[in-house]
């Protein structure tokens, strides 16, 4: 584990102690560096927005009653213990449910939503040359090119764990964007 996500998860785990006694600011905190990805699950498994919004609200009215049934010692991370609330209260809205069927006729009606085969062959063919680029780089750019893009480091973020000032680390990604732009042939 990386140090912001060591910091993160330390954060996360101090604002569900907090709430234990009761602090509303510590669950105002903990509500907004989580609700997006809890959001998404229960969205994900209800596939209804206003639903996922309600089990939302209820996933964080169980998480000021239960905090402190959170234990860190058991190695489960703030998020993981998260998650699993909003996926059964997901589950349990979605089995809660009733279910519709329709006629076996309107089967020929719905389309076909997988993503084409040369759709997925030309992904996978740019997802290597996009690694085979970032192989490529000064491994620093490429260390910051991944926190930056793909892990959702800020710059500053960045910048402070490197030990540089923010102006130098965005020269730096920006010199190695324009280097991966040259190396994947759109210039």
């Amino acid at each position: 584990m990386d140090d912001t996500a060591a910091i993160a998860r330390a954060e996360l785990t101090a604002c569900l102690h907090r709430i234990t006694t009761g602090d509303h600011a510590a669950l105002e905190m903990l509500y907004r560096r989580t609700c997006a990805k809890l959001f998404g699950i229960c969205k994900r498994i209800l596939d209804d927005h206003e639903a996922a919004e309600d089990v939302l609200q209820e996933v964080y009215v169980i998480v000021w009653r239960k905090a402190a049934q959170f234990d860190p010692a058991q190695g489960v991370s703030p998020i993981t213990w998260l998650a699993v609330i909003a996926r059964n209260r997901a589950l349990d809205r979605a089995r809660a449910q009733p279910r519709r069927f329709a006629p076996l006729e309107a089967a020929a009606e719905i389309p076909d939503r997988a993503v084409p085969a040369d759709d997925v062959l030309a992904a996978a063919a740019q997802g290597s040359a996009l690694a085979r680029c970032l192989d490529a780089l000064d491994a620093r750019a490429a260390s910051a090119i991944r926190q930056a893009f793909f892990g959702g480091s800020t710059y500053q973020t960045l910048a402070a764990s490197a030990g540089m000032p923010l102006a130098t680390m965005k020269s730096l990604i920006r010199r190695a964007l324009l280097q991966l732009r040259s190396c994947l042939g759109h210039d």
